[in-house]
């Protein structure tokens, strides 16, 4: 049987990295006592499959990974044994049961719904706001993505499927956008902010954002005309 684990990462846990989270889960399964499932061969490890990896630093509100099991007891149930193991920073949301033909987490990712905040001694010298609107209301917004081994110019208007500004408490405000997170698009928020900044005639200070992912989604519909469903709506309780 194949389950999907909703958890959030927060608080000092976001300098974790992915290897490092991946090994950390293997050990909570086994303390939670779960019977999950191990591959075969001279080397057996455990049956599992993370969403898209979340970047160092970052922080999440939905991220999954998928697992195998050879038998379970509730939802409620398991979500509640797992988090009696949890370290400080990850909590378990959801355990929901996936159909056998299910396409895993790590495949099915397609957008990405982020929360990108200014920190505090970082927040723009300007009207920020009106200007981010003004920004995302163009054409087209070209910029130059750097990789390991090369740099591609390419156009980031058709990857941001939805743009907003969040008034918060105080007089800050926060960027709500929902992107392509793709394996063929991937974009990141900070490349957008960047490109902002840089419109406006200054430089993004790499400490200068605090990024949430809210959550994932899938696309149920066509490329051309996108039905975004969130990952954790693809499963069902137990």
């Amino acid at each position: 049987m194949k389950l999907r684990i909703k958890f959030s990462k927060t608080g000092s846990m976001r300098f974790i990295g992915h290897l490092d989270l991946m090994r950390y889960f293997q050990k909570a399964i086994r303390r939670a006592d779960l019977a999950v499932a191990y591959s075969e061969g001279f080397s057996p490890h455990q049956i599992m499959s993370f969403a898209a990896p979340l970047g160092l630093g970052l922080t999440g509100n939905g991220e999954y990974m998928d697992i195998e099991v050879s038998s379970y007891t509730t939802s409620e149930d398991m979500k509640n044994k797992l988090n009696q193991v949890m370290a400080e920073g990850i909590t378990v949301i959801h355990v929901t049961l996936l159909n056998e033909n299910a396409v895993n987490a790590m495949s099915s990712v397609a957008a990405a719904d982020y929360t990108v905040r200014f920190r505090d001694g970082y927040r723009p010298d300007f009207d920020w706001e009106s200007r981010f609107m003004d920004f995302y209301s163009q054409p087209a917004i070209p910029v130059i993505k750097k990789t390991k081994k090369s740099e591609q110019e390419l156009d980031l208007k058709p990857s941001i499927y939805s743009l907003s500004i969040v008034p918060e408490a105080g007089t800050s405000s926060a960027v709500r956008m929902l992107v392509d997170a793709s394996s063929s698009g991937n974009i990141k928020p900070a490349l957008i902010m960047k490109a902002f900044m840089q419109a406006n005639n200054r430089n993004l200070d790499e400490f200068a954002l605090s990024i949430t992912r809210e959550d994932i989604y899938t696309n149920t519909g066509t490329k051309d005309c996108p039905r975004f469903l969130s990952l954790d709506e693809v499963g069902s309780d137990f």
